[in-house]
């Protein structure tokens, strides 16, 4: 990223920056389970010692972390786990055998999540924007704490909780506490200018997919007609009576933990979040219910999973009155118009970060091909969306 390949060494968060947890919480114990969709088993099977790859910057700073952890056998012995599902960032598991056991994967581990930058994503957003929500977040209590930073990356607090599956989505308890919480990300009081993004984000990310691309696959993805797309699209909804909120942009499900014990959801990666229409990002998280990333085939999108109209519903109704008060048929209507009508956004949205994604990134992702299907879906869905209300139905 652009700004923080500048910085010359790591930077450990000073302890007075964390929210205060209790002793008991400090105490070290083992996750009972992992996150990014892995079982422990898997975890297991996949830990290795630091590779030789590991940034040097990266590895001074695990090691003054550890250093400080009273329960760390050896800050030097740790390692490191490729955590699946990411496609913006590496991200990692690190660990240390604590002294609770002499044998190794018998004792308790002390755990980290250790983000590496992806190459090229500074064309979709500004890390240290991202960086200083990420903190915003950490110091209300919402998501992980801030460990430190390396030039190419971060640390992170390893949540004691499960990254949620693509099955997990369809399920009316989930669907109901995901609803719940996005309402309550919505109104966080964020820094910044209170005003929507998503129209200058598209336009911008149209002009570098016309810049990355070659003619041939400018001609395939219409990209000469999208501005005009754009356009139509933002005066279509500009007259809308909307709500804007502080929204996530990316709330697949892999961006979402929950606490087995509890059943807390965290809301984590903060790249693409900022004042939107909150309409756009529950239109959004509908789409990705369509996405399974820890398929055989992850870039494969499934739209007869899209939720039903009385999913939909329910997912709105529980949105609304989790403010304690009960909605009236017609708020809960204009919603869910306003949410369908969003879809094509989301749908321009990612399939341009796919076209540009597939020149820029080098994670092992088919992203043309999700384009391909992201922008076919917005063609064959608009005619349709704009000319159906929810009560049409």
């Amino acid at each position: 990223p652009r700004t923080t390949r500048a910085r010359a060494r790591s930077t450990r968060i000073p302890h007075s920056h964390f929210r205060t947890r209790t002793e008991d919480s400090l105490r070290p114990r083992v996750d009972m389970v992992a996150i990014e969709g892995q079982s422990l088993a898997e975890t297991a099977a996949v830990a290795a010692p630091a590779p030789a790859g590991l940034p040097k910057e990266a590895r001074g700073l695990l090691h003054e972390l550890a250093a400080e952890w009273a329960d760390v056998a050896d800050c030097r012995a740790l390692e490191v786990v490729p955590l699946k599902g990411a496609m913006t960032n590496e991200v990692y598991q690190v660990r240390w055998l604590t002294g609770g056991g002499e044998e190794k994967g018998e004792g308790e581990y002390r755990k980290v999540l250790m983000r590496v930058y992806g190459e090229g994503v500074e064309v979709f957003f500004d890390r240290e924007d991202e960086v200083r929500t990420f903190e915003c977040m950490s110091r209300h209590g919402h998501g992980p704490r801030l460990l430190g930073r390396f030039p190419t990356g971060r640390v992170e607090e390893f949540i004691h909780a499960r990254t949620l599956s693509a099955v997990d989505l369809r399920d009316p308890e989930i669907a109901a506490i995901i609803a719940s919480k996005l309402r309550e990300f919505h109104h966080l009081d964020m820094p910044g200018p209170k005003r929507v993004l998503m129209w200058d984000r598209l336009r911008n990310w149209l002009k570098t997919a016309k810049s990355v691309c070659p003619s041939d696959e400018a001609k395939e993805f219409r990209l000469d007609n999208l501005e005009k797309e754009i356009n139509a699209l933002e005066s279509e909804f500009s007259g809308e009576d909307q709500c804007i909120g502080f929204c996530h942009n990316d709330l697949q499900y892999g961006n979402i933990m929950i606490d087995e014990e509890t059943k807390a959801l965290t809301i984590i990666d903060y790249e693409y979040a900022s004042f939107n229409p909150i309409a756009f990002d529950i239109s959004n998280h509908f789409c990705e219910m369509a996405a399974d990333y820890h398929s055989e085939e992850p870039h494969i999108l499934d739209y007869t999973k899209y939720p039903d109209l009385d999913e939909r519903k329910r997912f709105v109704q529980t949105y609304l009155s989790s403010s304690g008060e009960e909605p009236d048929a017609e708020k809960i209507k204009d919603l869910m118009n306003n949410i369908e009508k969003y879809t094509l956004a989301s749908h321009l949205v990612w399939g341009l970060w796919g076209i540009i994604s597939e020149h820029v990134n080098d994670i092992d992702f088919d992203y043309m091909e999700y384009a391909r299907q992201r922008l076919a879906q917005y063609w064959l869905k608009k005619p349709e969306i704009l000319s159906c209300r929810v009560d049409d139905e």
